[in-house]
């Protein structure tokens, strides 16, 4: 999937429709920690990044340790390359980072730890836009809310307004 991410899908997209070459990426849960792993590892393809509700440890927690067991078997060196807070504590930089945080999510305090990366992001200099939100879960309608206000994030990185 990183691979169809940060290749294969903008070659389609510049080849079927009128696209800039400047890029943005966003995601949602296990969309935004991709989203963050590919604007950390590729700084230079990405304008802008932000997130809704992402996993931002997941060689810390459950959901992670078992997705990497089965995909990346128990080399956790390997690991490290798809964990968020451990790309930036090993140097990896992005300008900014955006995220939404509903505190009614299920998933905030066990699996997802928005405060991990928030941290990581204040020790290394890293700016932050993170939003939390009381009364919001993990559902479409916490994504829907806010997706407007990613996407105007995102078009003025990428200086569309």
């Amino acid at each position: 999937m990183y691979d169809y991410i940060r290749n294969e899908l903008p070659d389609l997209v510049m080849h079927h429709f009128p696209a800039t070459a400047k890029k943005s990426i966003s995601g949602h849960s296990m969309g935004g920690l991709g989203a963050l792993v590919l604007a950390l590892r590729n700084p230079d393809e990405y304008v802008s990044v932000s997130a809704f509700s992402p996993i931002v440890s997941p060689s810390q927690v459950p959901w992670g340790q078992q997705a990497f067991a089965a995909y990346l078997a128990e080399n956790k060196d390997a690991w490290l390359d798809y964990d968020p807070v451990s790309l930036i504590s090993q140097g990896q930089r992005v300008a900014e980072i955006m995220v939404d945080q509903g505190l009614s999510d299920d998933f905030y305090a066990e699996q997802l730890r928005t405060p991990n990366l928030e941290k990581i992001c204040q020790e290394m200099n890293i700016k932050t836009l993170i939003r939390y939100h009381e009364g919001y879960d993990h559902s479409y309608y916490f994504v829907s809310s806010f997706i407007g206000e990613h996407i105007a994030y995102h078009a003025n990185k990428l200086n569309m307004r």
